[in-house]
């Protein structure tokens, strides 16, 4: 099944994307790209596409348990692969040091946190795992594609001054303001192995390849999100390129001719 894929407009968007994207004109600042099914069913898992021009706003996510604690039905871990990066271009993942809760809401408050973030420049084909609870930012000049749980649930910490709300309580007690571990991050480069598992938690599975067969025997039989990096990917009637996403169901996907995707599943 090929998604729907969802503009949405974010104040750090592009009106100008790397990739072309059906529906785009060039006048909406679009910042992300949600696949979703046309039927409205949930799934467990949500698949973005992100674009940015400008910083993302310093935030934080609960993990379940702090999630279904403020009434919600799920926290939120998240990974991301990077696709393009302008010069320059930085991930924050982590603080430089452990902050507690007092410390974490000051530097919130008097804008010190954007200094005590770890800014990590990046590259094509990075990867990071960011668990629930891990502060974090996206820079300017990124694309990425990201999987998460499907759980729109975020507490902004900082936003340099733009005029939106912050949510310092929930995100000072979810927080763990510590270094990022090292042990979550991958540098993948122009690798071109038929199947490269990414990370494997309790929430999801990712995989990176170029082998239809080999992503799909290391990730099941489905359901299977499969985003195109480059090339083709077709399932039955149904096919996508870069900047589209199959989800795949009971069938094997094909892939053309130089084709690298990157692959989620729902961890069992």
């Amino acid at each position: 099944m090929k998604l729907v894929a969802r503009h949405v407009e974010k104040p750090w968007g592009r009106t100008t994307l790397p990739i072309p994207i059906d529906g785009h004109e060039g006048s909406e600042r679009i910042g992300e790209i949600w696949f979703t099914r046309d039927d409205a069913e949930p799934m467990p898992l949500l698949v973005k596409l992100l674009f940015t021009s400008e910083r993302l706003s310093i935030q934080v996510h609960p993990d379940d348990e702090q999630a279904r604690d403020r009434g919600l039905a799920a926290g939120k871990t998240e990974c991301w692969y990077v696709t393009a990066a302008e010069p320059g271009a930085v991930l924050g993942i982590g603080t430089r040091e452990a902050l507690d809760g007092e410390r974490l809401r000051a530097l919130a408050l008097d804008g010190g946190i954007e200094e005590m973030m770890d800014w990590k420049p990046v590259q094509p084909g990075d990867f990071f795992l960011i668990p629930a609870g891990t502060v974090h930012a996206i820079g300017a000049g990124v694309s990425l594609v990201e999987v998460q749980q499907n759980s729109d649930v975020t507490y902004r910490l900082y936003d340099y001054g733009r005029p939106r709300e912050l949510h310092l309580e929930d995100g000072v007690a979810v927080s763990r303001a510590e270094p990022y571990a090292g042990d979550l991050f991958l540098r993948t480069g122009d690798s071109r192995a038929d199947c490269q598992l990414l990370v494997k938690s309790s929430h999801f599975a990712v995989a990176k390849g170029t082998d239809a067969s080999a992503i799909m025997s290391r990730l099941g039989p489905g359901p299977v999100w499969m985003v195109p990096i480059e090339g083709e990917i077709t399932c039955g009637a149904d096919r996508a390129g870069p900047g589209e996403c199959l989800l795949i169901e009971g069938e094997e996907p094909a892939f053309g001719p130089g084709t690298l995707a990157l692959a989620a599943s729902q961890s069992v």
